[in-house]
């Protein structure tokens, strides 16, 4: 069964705006961003027959979503971490690193458009170095191929292509397309942020992108729910990030996997609309599926102030019909109950995102590690916090400053989230505010929260930074290992730049000015929304919206880049040429690790930053046969030629930390066939099992430590998986190189269509196959 697109492709808007406390913005066409909520609600009715309890939001959203609730839910029972559900999402948004594949997969499909509205934002490829105008016209000449691939590819397929300069894809979508009840799928780990606007938003790979381009029902396995109750009120310098940074203190990096953060209680209604995307921004950082809101009156005004009223209007009568909310009663897998009031402004790090320390105690932490105490650079923005509230919040500290003669005593980076920021903020004079003290303010981009940022200075050296980024893990932000990067609010990070101390606590800690005297900020106070309304800014960074699709394009990908290339279909490991049937062929094992385009040319970065776990060294692998080592590329590639098809052993979490597949794509293409964790990174484990990579996990975790490169390793039951015996299980033989064996148990998390896709030899092949 096909997904067939519940949101209308084409059409006139409606012309009808809603009354707000700020001037409605020009009024979008709707019709493409509206959720069918008539006929979800109704499929929502035919869920409720066959469960027979109150339903959270999550649930409410993510059943409606189904393609067959009878088929789905018949058997009843428990769903949230068992069931595989098959889904039709309602929009898909791609980032231009990911989008590549994702592309590049879709055009071998053979369709003439997107089954779903998509969109195309190029974000990822601009370098920070000088500032917005130098950076963004470098970028472009550097990335121009690339660029020239993806808008080639929209045009054709009818995709709305968002150009560089034209802001971050999340902040983009929560400004255009997010709608309350929505499912949406997007090719970038923090595509959650657009749960700020009451929907799911899920980050996955390309491949599953794909999915819900070409109709094909998208399968995710219910996820389990984590309820969070949110009462009181913040006040002083608190603000949403500390609420997240907090939850992210208690639940840690794995906390919330295979499960959805959903917050409720009379402390959601305070909370702005892009405060609420901060939140759940940064939910992919405890590894969860995606986080979502109960529809609120300050959603409502954010839809109207982006042009969205017909969306509003709509969700108002969705949600009157209960939609929007969850039951009384529901019950959730685990339940967090926190008084916003209680929480202070945390400091989250260095190098994890859960390592939360209160300011009033951060320094107390500095001096406890004899880390020095300096701040080396202060950056806010990021998809995470880069909203007119952050910014105008910021500038409020800004002008305290500036009143008392203080400048920043270190680089202080600003990065806008989208143009229509960047121009409003630009208008109103709070992009002045920052500049006047020093402010140096970059291009509507990514940057350095993603590592897009050449900083010469400190390479080598141990020092700190704080940033309003999501993440922190070791080399992220400018490739230095040392770089302590400390997550906080753009509050807090920007009051400390002005101290250059990691012991200044504004809430309570004055600083000298020029005249002799002293002064103390007093709480910031931002702006939800702009009194005078948002502006577009630059137009053409805009794409046409809703396009119709135009078949004569051609796909523009020069005969001898080196960035980009048509993709050759994997082959199957199962056919003629295998002895063993339907269990894999005997695998040599590459490696055990501890460690979490143009596919010939990025598999040359097969885990080169992985840490080989019998020798210590980081990218290096023995290659037993010859008894020579080599980089884990180079061993790869000589495993290959060899046609010797190879495993990993691999430890917790494996693929933490981005949604793009080539960590999947890059061991398939180099032979790679079976993947053993003791556990692994929800949207890197989907990944390896579309491309056609066995991922299993390890019963005994203790087995981790059995297996090393060089031992041979077949699997034992696949084929009575494969031939749906019940009860069916997976062992692993395992022959060392002085001939012992032993054999080990494992689980996995395959459903009957992820197997076919194995079978095929990727989720791509399979699509091909049954629509044909």
């Amino acid at each position: 069964m096909l997904c067939r697109a519940g949101i209308n492709r084409a059409g006139s808007a409606l012309r009808r705006n809603l009354a707000t406390h700020v001037p409605a913005a020009v009024e979008k066409d709707c019709t493409t961003i509206t959720p069918p909520y008539g006929s979800l609600i109704e499929k929502l009715g035919r869920v409720r027959a066959h469960l027979n309890r109150p339903l959270s939001l999550a649930e409410k959203i993510l059943y409606s979503h189904v393609v067959d609730p009878d088929k789905a839910f018949a058997a009843g029972g428990s769903i949230r971490g068992e069931t595989y559900l098959q889904l039709c999402p309602e929009r898909v948004a791609m980032q231009d690193a990911s989008a590549q594949m994702a592309l590049l997969q879709f055009m071998s499909a053979g369709l003439a458009q997107s089954a779903v509205p998509a969109s195309i934002h190029c974000d990822h490829l601009i370098q920070a170095v000088e500032g917005a105008e130098s950076d963004l016209k470098r970028s472009i000449v550097t990335n121009q191929e690339v660029f020239d691939f993806l808008q080639s590819a929209a045009a054709k397929y009818g995709i709305e292509f968002w150009r560089p300069g034209s802001g971050i894809i999340h902040q983009i979508v929560l400004e255009n397309y997010a709608a309350p009840g929505m499912l949406m799928l997007g090719t970038d780990s923090h595509t959650p942020n657009a749960g700020g606007l009451g929907m799911l938003a899920i980050g996955v790979g390309g491949a599953d992108a794909v999915d819900a381009m070409t109709a094909t029902p998208w399968e995710l396995k219910a996820p389990k729910i984590i309820g969070v109750h949110l009462t009181g009120q913040m006040g002083g310098w608190t603000t949403p990030k500390d609420l997240i940074l907090h939850l992210a203190g208690k639940l840690t990096v794995k906390g919330g996997t295979g499960s959805i953060l959903e917050y409720f209680g009379s402390g959601v209604e305070s909370q702005s609309c892009t405060g609420l995307a901060t939140i759940a921004n940064m939910g992919a950082e405890v590894g969860a599926t995606t986080s979502t809101f109960p529809y609120s009156a300050k959603m409502r005004d954010y839809l109207i102030a982006t042009g969205r009223a017909p969306v509003a209007q709509a969700a108002d009568k969705a949600a009157a019909q209960g939609f929007l909310k969850p039951d009384e009663g529901t019950e959730y897998d685990e339940l967090i109950q926190i008084d916003l009031s209680k929480i202070e402004p945390q400091l989250n790090g260095p190098f994890t995102p859960d390592l939360a320390t209160p300011l009033s105690k951060f320094g107390d932490f500095i001096r406890s590690q004899g880390w020095k105490d300096e701040v080396a650079a202060a950056l806010i923005g990021s998809c995470t916090n880069s909203s007119y509230e952050d910014m105008t919040a910021v500038a409020d500290l800004a002008k305290q400053a500036k009143a008392a003669g203080l400048k920043t005593k270190v680089p202080f980076m600003c990065t806008p989230g989208s143009e229509q920021v960047r121009a409003t903020i630009e208008r109103d004079n709070i992009t002045s505010a920052l500049t006047d003290i020093g402010a140096t303010v970059l291009a509507n981009a990514c940057g350095p929260c993603i590592g897009q940022w050449k900083r010469d200075e400190k390479q080598g050296e141990e020092n700190a930074i704080l940033t309003s980024f999501n993440r922190n893990f070791k080399s992220r932000n400018d490739g230095n290992k040392l770089t302590m990067n400390f997550l906080a609010s753009p509050t807090v990070v920007t009051a400390m730049a002005f101290s250059g101390k990691l012991s200044f606590n504004p809430m309570t800690d004055s600083l000298p000015t020029p005249d002799g005297g002293s002064f103390k900020f007093q709480p910031p106070k931002g702006q939800d929304l702009p009194s005078a309304g948002f502006t577009p800014g630059n137009s053409g960074f805009y794409p046409t919206r809703n396009p119709v699709p135009q078949p004569e394009v051609d796909i523009v990908i020069k005969p001898d880049s080196q960035r980009l290339e048509i993709l050759e279909p994997f082959t199957s490991h199962f056919g003629p040429h295998n002895p063993r049937g339907l269990e894999l062929p005997p695998l040599k094992v590459l490696l055990r690790s501890p460690w979490q385009g143009h596919l010939t040319n990025i598999s040359e970065n097969l885990l080169i930053t992985a840490i080989n776990d019998e020798g210590g060294d980081m990218n290096v692998a023995f290659d037993k046969e010859t008894g020579t080592t080599g980089t884990i590329p180079e061993v790869a590639k000589r495993f290959k030629a060899r046609n010797q098809p190879w495993a990993l052993i691999v430890d917790e979490n494996y693929g933490e930390g981005s949604a793009r597949e080539h960590a999947a794509l890059q061991p398939r293409f180099y032979g790679g066939a079976l993947i053993i964790a003791r556990s692994f990174a929800r949207i890197h484990e989907t990944n390896l099992k579309k491309q056609g990579v066995l991922p299993l996990w390890f019963a005994n975790k203790e087995d981790y430590g059995r297996i090393g490169s060089g031992d041979v390793v077949e699997t034992v039951g696949l084929a009575d998986l494969f031939e749906g015996e019940p009860g069916a299980e997976v062992k692993v033989n395992v022959t060392k190189p002085d001939s012992t064996t032993f054999q080990i148990s494992t689980k996995h998390t395959l459903s009957p269509d992820q197997l076919n896709w194995l079978r095929a030899g990727s989720a791509l092949n399979y699509i091909r196959s049954v629509q044909q």
